[in-house]
């Protein structure tokens, strides 16, 4: 199984929530195929906004959001 991880970075309300201030604003940098790759990214990435608190920069778990292994919820089934 592949396990793809996306990275993406937004403009936070506060330095303490994870809450964006726009979520229009999400900038998506990019999907990639490991965790190593992503990591990269990422880090490449937030070094260009460390003076900027409210920057957050993140790593999503693409693979985990879908196990072809787990039974289907009953909203899935519609679609």
């Amino acid at each position: 199984m592949q396990r793809l991880h996306l990275v993406f970075v937004g403009e936070l309300v506060s330095p303490t929530k994870n809450q964006f201030k726009n979520v229009e604003d999400i900038h998506i940098v990019g999907i990639f195929p490991n965790y190593d790759t992503a990591y990269t990214a990422w880090k490449a990435e937030a070094q260009r906004t460390v003076d900027n608190a409210h920057m957050r920069y993140y790593i999503a778990h693409l693979h985990r959001l879908r196990d072809e292994e787990t039974a289907v919820s009953g909203t899935e089934k519609l679609g």
